[in-house]
């Protein structure tokens, strides 16, 4: 499982494991019941700390992603596709809301923010 940490980047790097690997779960590269590296190996393998590893886990796990069998390692958990979605969707929203504060406070207009969402999301 390829994993890519840049040390230049402001977010958290276990937020960074976190976020490659629901995104390997949700593209459906991880699939239901697939083995995790160890925090140990990953850790090594990252050339990070245990503890990091551990913490993305351990989100990883209360978001319901993975799963844990004590004696055995960490698996990919069955994802319920609706309920992903909404998840997804509610992060959306609230981005949006950021996006859209910031627009109004530079006094863009709504023609222009419309414009520059779908130039962005047709790249």
């Amino acid at each position: 499982m390829e994993i890519i940490i840049s040390n230049s980047s402001k977010e958290p790097i276990y937020e960074q494991i976190y976020k490659q690997i629901q995104a390997k779960i949700l593209t459906g590269e991880l699939t239901e019941g697939t083995p995790l590296p160890s925090i140990r190996q990953l850790a090594k393998d990252l050339h990070i700390s245990v503890i990091t590893t551990k913490r993305a886990y351990e989100e990883l796990e209360k978001a319901g992603f993975i799963y844990l069998i004590v004696g055995k390692g960490s698996f990919v958990a069955e994802q319920n596709m609706s309920v992903i979605r909404e998840k997804k969707l509610r992060v959306i929203e609230e981005q949006l809301q950021d996006v859209i504060a910031n627009s109004k406070e530079i006094g863009l207009p709504y023609e222009e923010l419309q414009a520059l969402l779908k130039l962005l999301y047709e790249e």
